[in-house]
């Protein structure tokens, strides 16, 4: 009676612990879709930690195409910045995939699928809901990418089932010789289940590091199962893709609780799993489905990559479709002509609230002069990342766009390299050299944005040089944006580019600037002034810009 009463007690508190855990699950759920309600058409409001991101680069490392966005141009830009703008998604898996997309622009105008869908989930607010409590369970606290860990598995020394068989097999034989012998046969398997427990932590401990692979796997694979539910025409052929993949690996699925139940994985120390615990060491049962899923991975991980390339591509879609709510009155879709240059109305910079829009329009290059803070920097950069987002994620903050294909480079946030000992010039000369090397090669036009040209030398050798590179960039297959405080360049090149300029205005002990780019070169200089507006001696003000008056004058220095 006593052992009835102290069954049923252990049965209540595992139902009560399963209850729990699903009452848990259900208010996550709810509160989860409360908040996909409020903020859809907000910015993301996600607050990173410091290793947050530290994984969003596996899928783009093990994808590799032909021409991607070098990591110059990513830092130049700030891309890490405008993937944190853009980034909605609700999985690690889709966070990942949406890097890459972000790093590996199109060539060809092949975005009417990709369009359909952004445009889908865009529209549909339950489908998009649904399709985000999906992506939640597969979660994103993970330190490394799915892929680190497949790795982490490449590296693992083959793992056999044969000893465990060989013990249980023996175990199976000591039963059966209870009936001829009950004390002998009952002293053998004691003693054989006291040696395979020895033995278990040994195996356990090989095993364990990769108990964290199977268990985001498992994650990924049991979200598929979610979406076999949904019938949407759009999405029908990444579906079924993803259907056909992840029954391949049901081999991989199937009695994995053995191994990693979720009270276990959570050591929520439930008494069904304590229970299970003294069976797994005495039989091993939890290793040999471990050596089982080890194989199945490596049998089929084409497919597992099938499965995570869908369930990313998906989750960045979604991101993608939030991203232009977040932008309603001020994004387009971009267009693509092979005759064209670069022509955008209204552009503006996605991580700068309020920016002021401008509009671009050449053919053949811009060169642009104009004081510091006046929004030369800002033009570039918007111009550059809103040719990134056009290629690679089919969206422009811009009233309208319409550009070639290009490969995209920049030359502007640039350092010295102290672990090369390059200074900040020959850093700044191997940055330009990599954009003329790329326009040697075969493939799309080249598109470049640099910062202030060849600023860490002289004067005289810093125009001469920049007059032959540009002429250089104008006369080869780059269309070339360039900022420089140099105003003599745009005598130099006013046949090989377009001259533009950014203007600030000195008012009083104020500095006035209105950010909108205009034709021709810049006609007031107020470096001198910005002295006085921040409160430097007067005479220093005065004899500078005495001393600079008379070499406009002259040509000389006195």
């Amino acid at each position: 009676m006593e052992s009835i009463i102290l069954l049923s007690a252990l049965l209540g508190v595992c139902i009560l612990a399963y209850l729990f855990e699903l009452r848990d699950q259900r208010t996550a759920q709810r509160l989860l879709l409360a908040k996909l309600k409020k903020d859809y058409g907000q910015s993301p409001n996600r607050k990173y930690k410091e290793d947050d991101l530290d994984h969003i680069k596996g899928y783009y490392l093990k994808h590799q195409s032909d021409y991607q966005i070098d990591d110059i141009t990513w830092n130049d830009l700030n891309m890490d910045g405008v993937f944190v703008r853009m980034n909605y998604c609700l999985s690690a898996t889709g966070e990942e995939y949406l890097y890459h997309m972000l790093r590996t622009p199109h060539f060809e105008d092949d975005f009417d699928d990709m369009e359909k869908k952004i445009e889908l989930f865009r529209n549909n607010d339950e489908l998009r809901q649904r399709f985000q409590i999906i992506f939640s369970r597969i979660g994103r606290r993970i330190r490394y990418s799915i892929y680190d860990y497949i790795e982490y598995l490449d590296n693992a020394e083959g793992f056999s089932n044969t000893k465990h068989f060989v013990m249980l097999g023996l175990m199976a034989l000591t039963v059966a010789f209870c009936f001829v012998n009950f004390t002998g046969g009952f002293i053998a398997l004691i003693l054989l289940m006291l040696v395979n427990i020895v033995l278990y932590f040994k195996e356990k401990n090989d095993t364990e590091p990769y108990l964290a692979t199977y268990s985001y796997i498992l994650k990924v694979i049991n979200a598929t199962e979610l979406f076999e539910k949904e019938n949407i025409p759009d999405l029908s052929d990444d579906l079924i893709k993803m259907k056909e993949a992840t029954a391949k690996l049901k081999g991989f699925t199937r009695g994995s609780s053995i191994l990693m139940s979720s009270q276990r994985m959570n050591s929520g120390g439930n008494p069904a799993e304590l229970i299970l615990d003294y069976i797994r060491m005495a039989t091993h049962i939890d290793i040999i489905k471990f050596n089982q899923m080890y194989a199945q991975i490596m049998a089929h991980r084409d497919d597992l990559d099938t499965i995570i390339t869908i369930i990313g591509k998906l989750d960045a879609l979604i991101s993608v479709a939030c991203f232009r709510q977040s932008f309603i009155n001020d994004f387009s879709v971009p267009s693509f002509d092979k005759n064209s240059g670069y022509k955008a109305e209204k552009v503006i910079h996605p991580l700068i609230v309020g920016c002021v829009e401008n509009d671009v329009d050449t053919t053949k290059g811009i060169l642009i002069t104009g004081s510091n803070a006046s929004g030369k920097s800002t033009y570039l950069k918007a111009c550059a990342i809103n040719a990134i987002l056009a290629q690679s994620v089919h969206t422009v903050l811009a009233k309208n766009y319409n550009s070639l294909f290009f490969r995209i480079f920049s030359s502007m946030a640039l350092t010295d390299d102290i672990f090369e000992g390059d200074s900040y010039y020959i850093v700044e000369i191997k940055s330009i050299k990599r954009i003329l090397d790329a326009a040697k090669e075969k493939g799309a036009k080249v598109l470049c944005f640099v910062d202030e040209v060849l600023r860490g030398t002289n004067t005289v050798e810093r125009i001469a040089a920049s007059t032959q590179i540009l002429k250089t960039f104008s006369s080869s297959k780059v269309l070339c944006f360039a900022a420089t405080h140099d105003i003599e360049l745009t005598t130099l090149l006013e046949k090989e580019f377009d001259i533009c300029h950014f203007e600030g205005y000195v008012n009083g002990n104020d500095v006035k600037f209105d950010y909108l780019i205009k034709e021709g070169p810049a006609t007031n200089r107020n470096a001198i002034n910005l002295l006085g507006v921040l409160g430097y001696d007067e005479n220093i003000v005065r004899d500078a810009q005495a001393l600079a008056d008379k070499f406009l004058t002259t040509g000389h220095w006195d």
